[in-house]
């Protein structure tokens, strides 16, 4: 194989593997909102249901920003922007956990999709400032 053609289906993967984080990150948006929308309607879910949807939400809008960026440096502080939503929607399903709001079973999955999400996003930051 040539190294152009070599080079070419890198950067297929490479964009592939861009989609498949969006993707993912647009479920677990998805997956928070089906989440909070089942909390029981009062003051104390209100407040703590938008805390964690701005969070969980943003994770994947400041990701596909990133994907968007107009440097590296860019790219580098959108993705930093990710993993610091990433991890606070972390915190926030904790203290759904810890406070008995929302099913607890959905609530551990959605904070360690938030973990995960999070190391990824750590790992391509770290990835970005090494070049």
């Amino acid at each position: 194989m040539k190294n152009s053609e070599q080079s070419k289906q890198r950067s297929v993967g490479a964009s592939q593997g861009k989609n498949d984080l969006e993707e993912r990150t647009l479920n677990f948006a998805v997956a928070t909102v089906r989440f909070v929308a089942s909390f029981p309607p009062n003051e104390v879910s209100r407040v703590l249901g938008r805390q964690l949807l701005r969070a969980a939400t943003s994770i994947g809008a400041n990701y596909r920003e990133a994907n968007r960026a107009e440097s590296r440096e860019d790219f580098i502080h959108k993705t930093a922007i990710a993993q610091k939503e990433a991890a606070e929607t972390d915190y926030w399903m904790q203290i759904c956990q810890q406070s008995g709001i929302g099913e607890a079973a959905h609530a551990t999955t959605l904070s360690s999709e938030a973990r995960e999400l999070l190391a990824i996003l750590t790992t391509i930051n770290r990835k970005a400032k090494g070049r």
